[in-house]
């Protein structure tokens, strides 16, 4: 695999909320192989960055390219059989459905003899996922709801994956776990893009990492580069 191929191109990307400019003018890139990281405050816009890429919001201008293909403006259904997954904020998960039949519904762009088989994949991962298989989703506790979320983005078999803050609202044991699982997916041939508050916690696991504020890029470099900066240590890690 080689590591500098460019799997992702945002060119010059704004968004907009009604007459709110959310997003303004971003450029960056994901290479095959790397997790990039994208850090800032509440409301910086890293969210509607992530969705804006999956297809579930429309730029008003720029583009995003991914493997190769022009996809900014695309439907969300369209883009996910492409190889990329969205790991929403908030886990998003069918609360009413079991563990299982979230898992179904993650694969449901792949072809159907292949589900079982990737169902099993992930229960390897996740002993703790097939033990509560027939469980309802909405019964889980808050960590294994995200295990869950992050294994239902899994299912369409990414070759980018998105993870859109996947600790928010965990007790730290469970934030060293989900961010083990991280790495496990990165080692594993995984390429990330991850939005998360806990700047420390990216920091440490990303390539590569962009700060947004107000919707702008401010700073980009690598993980290790940003984690030692003063500005970031300042405004995002109580340094």
């Amino acid at each position: 695999m080689s590591e500098n191929k460019c799997l992702l191109q945002v060119e010059n990307l704004n968004v907009y909320y009604g007459s709110i400019h959310a997003i303004k003018g971003i450029s960056f890139q994901v290479n095959e192989g790397e997790i990039v990281t994208l850090i800032g405050a509440n409301g910086a816009g890293k969210s509607t960055t992530l969705n804006t890429i999956a297809g579930l919001l429309k730029p008003k201008s720029g583009s995003v390219t991914f493997d190769g293909k022009l996809i900014s403006g695309m439907t969300a259904n369209k883009i996910v059989p492409l190889g990329m997954a969205l790991c929403p904020e908030g886990r998003r998960i069918f609360q009413h459905m079991t563990v299982r039949e979230n898992l179904e519904m993650g694969g449901y762009s792949r072809p159907k003899n292949e589900i079982d088989d990737s169902i099993e994949q992930v229960f390897q991962r996740f002993p703790r996922l097939k033990e509560r298989r027939r469980q309802i989703a909405g019964t889980l506790s808050g960590g294994e709801q995200q295990m869950l979320a992050i294994s239902r983005a899994l299912m369409s078999k990414p070759k980018l994956m998105m993870l859109d803050e996947p600790s928010m609202g965990l007790a730290p044991i469970l934030v060293d776990q989900i961010f083990d699982i991280i790495k496990e997916l990165h080692k594993a041939g995984t390429t990330i893009l991850l939005v998360e508050q806990n700047a420390r916690k990216a920091l440490q696991v990303a390539d590569r990492a962009y700060v947004l504020e107000t919707g702008s890029i401010t700073l980009s470099g690598t993980g290790a580069e940003l984690a030692n900066s003063d500005a970031v240590k300042k405004a995002y890690l109580g340094g």
